[in-house]
């Protein structure tokens, strides 16, 4: 399927369109559809809407990308990730209907998985947006159930513009007319962008700040709007954003009338995999029995800003990143404000991957912003040389999903 289409992202639809139609359109045969854009939170925002609707006792579909560890986690077909013989099926269909036309990786697969939801049976369907929003292939429903936009920040600019606003405009794509929008914190460039889009189209806002509030009070967490309040325990996803995440993810729940259970299950029983995920009892455990290890797949200054809020509210300890990243992120933007919370960074290049930053190059941007900085072929290598030096240090590895996949194949 990769050699279908000389570029592995071109943003358009007619290609995704073409091939819905030669499936016979299972888009229009979807359980009712969230529709998720955003630059950071739409998984863990995903992920709690689903454990609030599944506590609930609904039956639920989803699609996220890009995968960790298995191309399977991508589709979860009411509840349980989709099989290897029916992902089989469905991509062969996809493939034989397309007729060797020009289509790229992410869009044919999207339309496998949406030919999996249409013949399941499920109560609702949460597609998570790939790249963007306006052009992504997801964006083929016409009247989901709802619309969801998490905080919007600078990534990706080569594909979707180079401020906030065009990138706004992009995720703002996903907004249908009279179709309600939830609306995670936003900057003002980009919440002007989202407003404007959804007047044009009649969509009722259900904007953060305006109509519905979320914080951290004494512990424990407080959603508040026009219905009244819920006073719930703390996210088990960590970090204090997960707050805004969880109040986006509340709001959904409260629009579509879901009962109490919901709202306890989405802050209680969620689970997203290299979201500041605490690693215990794994083989890169035993390689640094001493250490705290953690695993977080963010790589955009604003991940780095949430990364760095988190550890300095976590208890002193010395702290080491692990670190590999894409040579299309914005380095510097990622490191600069882990500088003054992290002691030492290890760069490492990312295992198999062709659009690796090399470590050479990483250890430079991270010397760059004031980090004391060196290099290590692997993982391992790099835990090994900080047991050595210091056995009872934090450390994080960090920096890309696509590390954070290798990891968690490294540790299956």
């Amino acid at each position: 399927m990769m050699s279908l289409h000389p570029k592995i992202i071109d943003l358009t639809l007619g290609r995704v369109w073409a091939l819905l139609e030669a499936l016979d359109h299972p888009e229009r045969a979807l359980p009712p559809v969230i529709h998720i854009a955003g630059t950071n939170g739409k998984g863990s925002t995903q992920a709690m809407i689903r454990a609030g609707l599944e506590a609930a006792g609904k039956t639920v579909h989803a699609y996220t990308s890009p995968h960790l560890a298995r191309f399977h986690e991508r589709i979860r077909l009411a509840g349980a990730l989709i099989t290897e013989a029916h992902l089989t099926e469905v991509l062969d269909e996809c493939y034989n209907a397309n007729d060797g036309a020009s289509i790229t990786y992410f869009e044919i697969t999207t339309c496998a998985a949406l030919l999996a939801f249409a013949r399941t049976p499920a109560d609702y369907t949460l597609l998570e947006v790939g790249l963007g929003g306006r052009l992504d292939a997801t964006n083929v429903v016409d009247a989901p159930e709802l619309t969801i936009i998490t905080p919007v920040s600078m990534d990706h600019e080569g594909f979707l513009g180079d401020t906030i606003a065009k990138i706004a405009s992009e995720k703002a794509g996903i907004i249908k007319r009279g179709v309600p929008c939830i609306v995670g914190p936003q900057h003002d460039d980009a919440m002007a962008v989202i407003e404007a889009q959804a007047a044009r189209l009649g969509a009722p806002l259900l904007a953060y700040g305006q109509h519905w509030h979320v914080s951290q009070e004494r512990g424990r967490l407080v959603y508040q709007d026009e219905i009244g309040l819920l006073d719930l325990d703390l996210p088990n996803l960590p970090g204090a954003h997960q707050i805004q995440n969880a109040g986006a993810a509340l709001a959904a729940l409260r629009y579509l009338g879901l009962p109490d259970a919901a709202f306890d299950g989405a802050v209680q029983k969620a689970f997203w995999p290299a979201r500041m995920q605490h690693l215990k009892g794994t083989p890169l455990n035993d390689l640094a029995p001493h250490a705290d290890l953690w695993l977080d797949g963010g790589h955009n200054p604003a991940a780095g800003d949430a990364l760095a809020t988190y550890l300095r509210g976590l208890p002193k300890r010395p702290t080491h990143m692990i670190c590999g990243m894409l040579n299309t992120k914005d380095v510097r933007g990622y490191l600069r404000p882990l500088a003054g919370v992290a002691d030492h960074l290890t760069a490492i290049s990312i295992p198999g991957e062709a659009n690796t930053l090399s470590a050479a190059d990483t250890a430079r941007a991270a010397k760059d912003v004031g980090l004391i900085a060196q290099e290590a072929d692997s993982v391992e290598t790099a835990l090994r040389q900080i047991h050595s030096s210091e056995p009872n240090a934090r450390v994080l590895i960090c920096g890309s999903l696509y590390l954070a996949g290798h990891v968690l194949r490294v540790i299956e």
